[in-house]
């Protein structure tokens, strides 16, 4: 997927993800899948996309807290609405309030524990339905180590974990997705006005263009330079690669 945007084929990716999507979710034995749609980009194209692979086996649960904006849960519903796909609407406001007072309002916490409380209720249900979880991290995302460890992190397959964030809104304009969403800031939404872009410190064009140069194609910090990425760019991203590779890998067991 790095040849480009003018380069990639969505009629062939679609076709190959659903394909996965199909064979993984059989070889399990299960004929459904669950998605938490949180009204944002990555979640909108996986719904789209399981609800072509599975129809009416597909299952979306839209879980607001009491920090989620507004337009999210509008957003998910459009979605929902224009591609006839199912859902129910969970709240985790409870749960979060529950716990709360003991967060000294660290935002990262509280967004940390809501993640991981999403997580509960859609392996919940999805146990409810028979289903798999099916997980909306994309290879940004993932590389960045920007997920909560057993919080959005947490799912059986994902088909979108080999798209950089930049190229998925070309997927998603593909795919029919709403405008809406198209043309919002990317943002895991844990707070009102909370911005992917601002956390990371760059754009995901940018960064992308970087993890694509270091990562896929394994340039050297030499090449990079010459290719015009500033030094101090080159090193926080690739730190922040390194020390998050705990977050895609199983855990560690010790060998004795």
């Amino acid at each position: 997927l790095n040849q480009g945007l003018k380069m990639i084929d969505w009629k062939k990716i679609k076709e190959d993800l659903i394909t996965f999507l199909k064979t993984e979710v059989e070889k399990t034995g299960l004929k459904k899948v669950t998605v938490g749609l949180s009204g944002g980009l990555d979640s909108s194209v996986v719904a789209i996309l399981c609800k072509e692979a599975f129809g009416d086996n597909l299952n979306c649960v839209l879980m607001p807290s009491q920090f989620s904006s507004k337009s999210s849960i509008d957003d998910a519903i459009e979605v929902c609405n224009k591609f006839n796909i199912k859902y129910e609407i969970i709240s985790i406001e409870p749960m979060v309030s529950g716990f709360i007072k003991n967060m000294d309002e660290d935002k990262l916490r509280i967004g940390n524990f809501s993640a991981r409380m999403r997580m509960s209720v859609l392996y919940d249900v999805s146990s409810r339905e028979k289903s798999l979880v099916v997980g909306t991290s994309n290879r940004s995302e993932l590389l960045l180590g920007y997920g909560t460890i057993f919080g959005d992190l947490a799912c059986a397959l994902n088909p979108i974990g080999n798209i950089y964030k930049s190229d998925l809104f070309e997927f998603a304009k593909y795919l029919g997705v709403n405008d809406s969403i198209l043309t919002k800031a990317p943002s895991v939404d844990f707070y009102e006005g909370q911005s992917d872009e601002a956390d990371l410190g760059y754009s995901y064009s940018k960064i992308d263009s970087l993890l694509k140069k270091m990562i896929d194609e394994n340039r050297s910090k030499d090449e990079l330079l010459a290719l015009g990425f500033e030094d101090e760019f080159i090193e926080t991203i690739k730190k922040r690669v390194k020390i998050n590779e705990f977050k895609r890998r199983l855990p560690i067991v010790a060998k004795i």
